[in-house]
């Protein structure tokens, strides 16, 4: 467990933390993690200021003003990591979304109200969607064997079944806030007392049940009071939300029983349901000024005895014996330094006896411990069970001994920098936390906890989360922060190996994302930067190629025959002559046919394709330099096919309008270059096509792409620049020092080697990478770029007509290798 970066503010005049300003931190599944400060000056309060980062530019922090009246209490992500909810002291809640998918332009266009009663727990209502992670099976084919969905109902639906989205909240006067977002638009909302007598809420929390209901836990703050349970009930009757509560079993502290510990443990700081979806287990911690005690509780069913009289009185009560719900100790520590904040992991392990013996064995252990921070700057990773310390990580620069009890240590006149907040990653493979000087720590865990392994095994416990990722659609980027580069190579290949398991449906509905992921793993290695580019390219003509093809119509509506698109693909297949008018005799023309301004629109699109063509068979010769990307589109079958049915599709467009294909300087008029490319680029294919033998280009083939430099002008690719992000320039053991609001002048990577036209130069021109074109060197245009690949586009689209919306709608909410858009500031000379 070590420290990967630390992000700290500018320092400002006059400016004071509050220690009694409780700090909000939320990660969400997209890797944005949003975080409030404790800052206030004499001029403005920035409790109330909503914070948003990307994990990987943590520098370039985006501050929401956001309306609320009183310091923020409570943020939380939705499931899909798009939205986000913050509540305030004043009783007032805003859900937030992305104003045009960008992901530092955030609205909040609804909200809900209980007033002048500060919020204490908030969450969003489930979804009925539930993953098991079942380690023993990390060695299974299917991605349904490993991870399994878990039967959970939503805890509300709409007509069909489909969960209805909402969030419940609890004040500190004891009442329960249900609001419901009908698809319309209109929110309903309802209040609700938790129980008869209303007593002070000091700490709450909120966790689902499989049946559909919610559970809520209280404390009023005291040790000497009950931890209080209740079911709540959330239905819709007459167009109005209602709901009914229950009391459940309420329990007492183990540590305020015993009598010599109840008053040396006054107030109980932390209450936390173990997991979301677990109601039945919760996690406490009693405190004093200087230390704490943690108490891990599970609620059971026990069986009651029943007097032998009543059981001769009434026979049916001997067989079947009366059950009650009670809760029983599991664990607890024994006395602690005082805890300052909680983080729970995320990731939904299955807790079966065999998973957890597997676990132990393999040492894989995210998802098993949760997070400690403690008031001397220490954090602790603990067992979820046994609460036993599986890592230590130690703020300051003089580690204390494990051995020292915390009662005796000396101590330091100060309060010592220590996490207010904190929050694991959906992976648990990394903890944010946000000290009391407002500084942001990113730290990273490994998932064997430190214990040393073999290469083999460590790769396999990556392989094992990277797959999660994929089949969830969850951001992976903490997984990154413990790829070393030697294990790139294995890691790619072992997860292809993976996908290739899996059956046809699912590798169509996973081909984009395993490239994407392939993509971010390169990165990490000097030795692979040219295939970052060629996977982004492949994605890229996957992208177009779909398009394209999706614009054609058939001839007769309502035709039982193949699409034009798949009988496209079926005629390219099968007709291998290296004529492309032979070919086009094949196809029925009219399916082709498209309004003019449409085939005007796309030049830019065909133009790329073209000139992707002309670029791949002249580096055939030299089979593709290693500082040249384009070498393994060579060798692919599938790529090369895709790519010869576009020339197809070009070269009949292009009859309809000869302005909308590809331009090429050639030094001879008389010169049919799309024929000349066809033919090549077919002799290549039939090489490595998937259903013929494969076989080396032969000497003449590659003679005639000697030949191309001096017939056809070879064009510059625009390939997209190395990122910028921090994920492949952190070094073990080197934490990164930063500062919000300025880019660090970061030493090159070591992927940041200068190759052909990967790296760009402050002042040189710029390109919108999807739709090609060129932007200039200091766009006018307001732009967004990926947070994940670095590609740049337009943020409004300078073509309105309807193949370029359908375009635009691949890549409008997500880029394609799935990162999310950020807005870019306009750059200046």
């Amino acid at each position: 467990m070590d420290l990967a970066y630390i992000c700290e503010w500018e320092k400002w005049p006059k400016s004071t933390h509050c220690p009694s300003v409780p700090l909000a931190c939320t990660w969400s599944c997209r890797n944005l993690i949003a975080f409030t400060t404790d800052l206030r000056s004499d001029d403005q309060d920035l409790t109330r200021v909503i914070h948003i980062l990307d994990t990987e530019h943590p520098w370039d922090v985006h501050s929401i003003c956001s309306g609320h009246s009183e310091a923020v209490t409570c943020l939380e992500w939705d499931q899909s990591g798009s939205r986000l909810l913050s509540a305030d002291a004043d009783g007032q809640i805003k859900c937030w979304s992305m104003a045009d998918h960008l992901a530092n332009s955030w609205e909040s266009p609804v909200g809900s109200l209980v007033e002048g009663d500060p919020i204490v727990a908030l969450s969003w209502l489930h979804n009925g969607v539930k993953l098991a992670l079942h380690v023993e099976k990390s060695g299974a084919s299917s991605f349904g064997e490993k991870f399994s969905r878990v039967k959970f109902s939503p805890s509300l639906t709409l007509f069909g079944g489909k969960p209805m989205e909402g969030w419940i909240a609890v004040t500190v006067s004891g009442l329960v806030t249900v609001s419901l977002l009908k698809p319309s638009g209109q929110v309903l909302t309802s209040t609700e007392s938790l129980c008869r007598l209303r007593g002070r809420v000091a700490l709450a929390d909120i966790a689902f049940t499989g049946g559909g209901n919610i559970v809520v836990a209280t404390a009023d703050g005291s040790s000497a009071s009950p931890v209080q349970f209740y079911k709540v009930c959330v239905s819709v009757v007459n167009e109005k939300c209602r709901i009914d509560t229950e009391i459940l079993p309420s329990l007492f502290m183990r540590c305020t029983t015993d009598l010599n510990r109840r008053d040396r443990l006054p107030a109980i700081t932390h209450l936390k349901f173990l997991a979301r979806d677990m109601s039945e287990q919760v996690l406490l911690c009693a405190s004093s000024q200087t230390s704490s005690v943690v108490e891990c509780w599970s609620l059971r069913k026990e069986g009651l005895p029943v007097n032998n009289i009543f059981q001769q009185l009434s026979p049916a009560v001997g067989d079947k014996q009366p059950t009650i719900l009670k809760w029983r100790i599991l664990s607890a520590t024994n006395d602690l330094d005082r805890v300052s904040a909680v983080a729970l992991p995320k990731l939904p392990i299955s807790l079966t006896n065999t998973d957890l013996k597997v676990a132990s064995d393999t040492q894989f252990y995210p998802g098993l411990g949760l997070a400690l921070a403690f008031h001397d700057g220490s954090v602790h990773i603990v067992h979820r069970l046994s609460l036993q310390t599986m890592a230590i990580f130690y703020s300051s620069a003089a580690p204390r001994s494990v051995d020292e009890p915390a009662i005796k240590r000396p101590r330091t006149t100060g309060p010592a920098v220590h996490f207010k907040a904190m929050q694991l990653s959906w992976t648990s493979l990394a903890l944010v936390g946000i000290d009391n000087h407002g500084r942001l720590s990113m730290l990273r865990i490994s998932p064997s906890m430190g214990h040393s392994l073999d290469a083999g095994l460590a790769l396999r416990h990556l392989l094992f989360l990277l797959e999660y990722c994929m089949v969830t659609g969850y951001d992976w980027w903490d997984i990154l922060l413990h790829v070393q580069p030697s294990m790139v190579q294995s890691l790619v290949e072992k997860l292809h190996e993976e996908y290739t398991r899996q059956k046809a449906e699912l590798q169509q509905v996973l081909s984009t994302r395993i490239l994407a992921m392939k993509a971010s793993l390169c990165k990490l290695s000097p030795c692979a930067v040219t295939r970052v580019c060629e996977y982004h390219a492949k994605l890229f003509l996957i992208a177009a190629s779909s398009t394209l093809k999706s614009l054609l119509r058939p001839h007769v509506l309502n035709t039982p025959d193949k699409s034009p698109g798949d009988r496209l693909t079926e005629v390219c297949a099968k007709i291998t002559d290296v004529d492309i008018d032979k070919v086009m005799i094949n196809l029925k023309t009219e399916e082709f046919v498209l309004d003019m301004n449409t085939l005007q629109a796309l030049q830019q699109l065909l133009q790329w394709v073209g000139d992707f063509v002309l670029y791949l068979l002249a580096s055939l010769p030299n089979q593709g330099s290693p500082l040249r990307p384009g070498h393994s589109f060579l060798r692919d079958g599938a790529s090369l096919g895709a790519l010869r049915e576009l020339m197809v599709v070009i070269r009949i467009w292009g009859l309809l309008k000869p302005s909308c294909l590809p331009v090429y300087t050639a030094t001879s008029d008389t010169q049919d270059s799309m024929s000349l490319l066809f033919r090549l680029l077919t002799k290549l294919w039939i090489c490595c096509r998937d259903e013929g033998p494969t076989s080396e280009p032969d000497e003449a083939l590659v003679d005639e792409c000697c030949l191309l430099p001096s017939q056809l002008l070879i064009p510059s690719l625009d390939w997209l620049p190395v990122s910028d992000g921090l994920v492949s320039r952190l070094q073990p053991k080197q934490p990164l020092r930063l500062h919000f609001g300025k880019p660090p002048a970061l030493p090159g990577s070591a992927t940041s080697l200068q190759l052909d036209g990967l790296i760009r130069a402050p002042g040189q021109p710029k390109m919108d990478h999807l739709r090609r074109l060129h932007l200039g060197a200091y766009p006018t245009e307001a732009c967004k770029a990926c947070t994940r690949c670095g590609c740049v586009t337009m943020l409004k689209s300078p073509n309105k007509t309807t193949a370029v919306k359908q375009w635009e709608q691949r890549w409008i909410k997500n880029c394609l290798c799935g990162g999310l858009w950020w807005r870019m500031p306009l750059s200046y000379p």
